[in-house]
């Protein structure tokens, strides 16, 4: 494929008639014929490999700083969007031949695209899923490394998609993935936006920042889907090019949830005269069904339909995930890694709980610290006795972390226990009837990372583990 048609729409100086076989940023995979892409990242910068490159036969490189090499070198501005242009026009944009959902947000990414991938398969659609849990074509799960893959790995997956016939396509979208344009070139019909609290503020510095990020899927899609009680709503909707439609439950929005009645069960709410039964609880849920059920309107879906096919929705893994060990206590797993994670979940348990709440968390390392006294605060206030943990310390001191953390704690019972395991094990020996322990941070992942390694760490494998090892001392 010639340069020039990678390139289409993309400014750039040099030869367009050169013909390449394929598109690669990484130096160690480069092969004969192909274009290396000169990318500059936070660790490396593609431009120092660009030799190599020509040396294992790059047919050209494309760089944005001038660079001296053995193969022909072609110039733009912005080498990471040229990238993510090239990869879909090598795969002949694939996003546009199924429909297109992209939804963003802090919290609720997940089970919102979950939500709308079983409302759309519901209604006889071949579904593709792309997000932090998992791929999936129809039924077929893809492992997934990253809430958005970068642009080539992308568009390769939206080509096997498109090859395997799916109807449409939800993905989550992270606000680093519209930022660094790995999803630049992409056709979404729809865009979805679940809310905005503080997360990622390493990466984005400023609240502002990371909601012009967030923005930026609305300038890309056709039709956008925004929680109107978000205080993030009104920039968008001014700033946004697409048509929206908001719902929402305590302001004005085109569709409302009223009558909301929350319960262990799941909720119960009433929007456009239907009535709607999802069996998940907390008021989160209420507002996950909400920006399901939006899109599944927009997308011209009748409210009937939709309420049949949310009436039958499951949960997903980590999230509010009720774990069955046989004790008179109840245990679940959650994703809450944020502020407005733990205040939500530790909400919802609080509406159902008869006994103590009990709340084992940490604070992930390499990521935004002024969050770890925040939700220190929000725990201490909240639950009734917090176990202060480790959660992927990556490459810093878990215990300095969980200095940070104590920082907010001004109140309430806790205790710090820096092995995740060893807190866990805690938690269980300790709770009493009617307690609810809450694992919170983890949620579906199957992993611990310290230093730069993964080590295997599957919290419902482990409450099982610690559950036998509690009746073996019986």
């Amino acid at each position: 494929m010639k340069i020039s048609l990678l390139l289409e729409g993309i400014p750039f100086e040099g030869n367009g008639d050169i013909e390449v076989n394929r598109v690669e940023s990484d130096s160690r995979k480069v092969t004969p014929g192909c274009l290396f892409v000169c990318v500059k990242g936070y660790a490396s910068d593609g431009h120092s490999f660009a030799q190599i490159a020509a040396e294992k036969g790059a047919a050209a490189i494309l760089a944005q700083d001038k660079i001296s090499v053995s193969c022909p070198v072609i110039y733009t501005a912005n080498t990471r969007r040229a990238l993510a242009a090239a990869s879909a026009a090598f795969y002949a944009h694939p996003s546009r031949k199924f429909t297109l959902i992209g939804v963003t947000g802090t919290n609720g990414k997940t089970t919102t695209t979950f939500l709308i991938k079983q409302i759309l398969e519901a209604a006889g659609k071949k579904v593709g899923l792309i997000g932090t849990n998992q791929n999936m074509i129809g039924e077929k799960v893809v492992e997934a490394s990253r809430t958005t893959p970068d642009s080539y790995e992308l568009q390769a997956l939206f080509a096997k998609m498109a090859e395997e016939k799916v109807d449409a396509v939800v993905m989550e979208v992270s606000s680093h993935a519209l930022y660094l344009d790995r999803v630049y070139g992409c056709d979404f019909d729809v865009g979805v936006f679940t809310n905005l609290t503080q997360d990622h503020l390493d990466f984005h510095k400023t609240m502002e920042d990371y909601l012009k990020a967030k923005a930026i899927l609305f300038h890309m899609c056709k039709k956008g889907v925004v929680n109107a009680d978000d205080p993030a709503c009104a920039y968008l909707l001014n700033t946004g090019t697409c048509t929206f439609t908001t719902y929402g439950i305590d302001t004005p929005a085109d569709i409302r949830a009223e009558q909301v009645e929350l319960n262990r069960q799941g909720v119960c709410f009433k929007a456009e005269g239907v009535v709607y039964k999802i069996g998940i609880p907390g008021k989160f849920s209420v507002y996950n069904a909400l920006s399901a059920l939006t899109t599944a309107r927009v997308l011209g879906y009748a409210p009937k339909d939709i309420s049949a096919a949310l009436s039958k929705a499951k949960g997903v893994k980590g999230r509010a995930q009720v774990i069955d060990l046989g004790f008179d206590f109840t245990v679940l797993i959650d994703y809450a890694h944020t502020p407005d994670g733990i205040e939500n979940i530790l909400k919802t348990v609080k509406g159902f709980a008869k006994g103590r709440v009990i709340l084992l968390y940490g604070c992930g390392g390499d990521r935004d610290p002024k969050k770890r006294p925040i939700m220190g605060e929000i725990a201490s206030r909240m639950a009734d006795f917090s176990i202060i943990t480790s959660d992927n310390p990556r490459t810093e001191n878990p215990a300095l972390i969980i200095q940070d953390i104590l920082k907010g704690v001004k109140q309430g019972a806790y205790v710090v226990i820096e092995n995740r395991r060893e807190a866990i094990a805690y938690a269980l020996h300790h709770a009493k009837k009617d307690d609810v322990v809450i694992l919170a941070g983890k949620g579906h992942e199957t992993y611990q990372i310290i230093g730069k390694e993964k080590f295997h760490f599957d919290e419902e494998e482990i409450l099982y583990e610690i559950r036998d090892e509690m009746l073996k001392e019986e």
